[in-house]
This record gives structure tokens, C-alpha cells and sequence, in this order.
């Protein structure tokens, strides 16, 4: 009995050790995914309840591919309830505004091409991007984050910003 122990982690110390590893990283890269609205924290606990359900399946060294995995999949199908109830709702918007009807259009503008062409980068480039830029993370805190080399984080993150600045030049 003893011996299944270590093929698995449901020993409360092991899985005590697997959060304190994981769950901050795992919220951060869900936060910088999907955004704070869908409550990734949230997503990060049910990752964990169904890591502790499913323990005597899982291997300490799959702990963390099977946590990012449920997670990103709670994510998604968060998006996906989340674009039903938008369907569903009219968010009206306010009537009034201090600013000129140029500046607006401009600002709008702006806006439609940054998230265009934030969503046109890589995966892995607008993750990068956005924890180094948005969150003040260094390159090696990125890498780590990510589990990939500083050398990579820094290629991705100025990759993500090459491309950025070549779509939106025309707009300075």
C-alpha cells in the first residue's frame, strides 16, 4: 500500500506541496489568457478539487499538465456560458461623453485594431507579451512562468511587440 503512495499524489503533504508550487502560477497565466472577468482564481480552486478527485490516477510528474489542462478547459467553457449570457443581455451603453465625436471614433478605432491584432499573435507571444508589459514581469520571472527558457521568453515578448508596433504604426 505504502508503494502507491509514491505513484500518486494523494498524500496531503504531496498535494499540500503541489499547490504551493503551482496555483499562483496557474491563476496568473489563466488571468493573462482570459482576463479577470471569468474569475480565474475561481478556476484555479476547481483545477485543484478535480486534481484531488481524480489523485490516485494521477502521477506526481503529469500533476501539472493535468491542473493546466482542467483549468484552461474551465476557462473555455466559462467563455463559452459567458458569450450566451452576452447574447442574451442588452449592455447598454452610456449616452453622454466629454470627449469630441473625433477623438471617440479614433479611440474606438484604436481599440478594435490593438485587440485585432493582439488576438492575430501567437498564443504564446500575447502571453508572453501581456505578463511582461502589462504585469512588470522580467524576462526570466516569464520564462519561469511559462517553464521555458529566458532566451524564449525574451524572442517571444519581442516578437509580439515587432508585430504589434508594424500593425499599429500608422496610427501614432
Amino acid at each position: 500500500m505504502s508503494k502507491s503512495l509514491y505513484h500518486n499524489i494523494c498524500g496531503e503533504k504531496k498535494f499540500s506541496l503541489l499547490y504551493k508550487k503551482h496555483a499562483q502560477e496557474l491563476g496568473a497565466f489563466l488571468y493573462y489568457k482570459y482576463g479577470s472577468a471569468l474569475n480565474p482564481t475561481d478556476k484555479v480552486q476547481d483545477a485543484f478539487i478535480k486534481l484531488w478527485e481524480n489523485c490516485e490516477k494521477i502521477i506526481p510528474e503529469k500533476a501539472k499538465s493535468f491542473l493546466y489542462t482542467v483549468a484552461n478547459n474551465l476557462m473555455l467553457n466559462a467563455v463559452k456560458h459567458q458569450r450566451v449570457v452576452f447574447k442574451h443581455q442588452e449592455i447598454k451603453p452610456k449616452d453622454y461623453t466629454n470627449e469630441s465625436p473625433e477623438f471617440m471614433l479614433r479611440k474606438k478605432e484604436f481599440l478594435q485594431r490593438y485587440e485585432k491584432a493582439l488576438s492575430n499573435l501567437k498564443e504564446e507571444e500575447r502571453v508572453a507579451f501581456m505578463l511582461n508589459k502589462i504585469e512588470g514581469k522580467t524576462h526570466k520571472e516569464v520564462g519561469e512562468i511559462l517553464g521555458i527558457t529566458k532566451k524564449v521568453a525574451e524572442h517571444r515578448i519581442y516578437s509580439a511587440f515587432k508585430k504589434l508596433k508594424n500593425q499599429l504604426d500608422d496610427l501614432k
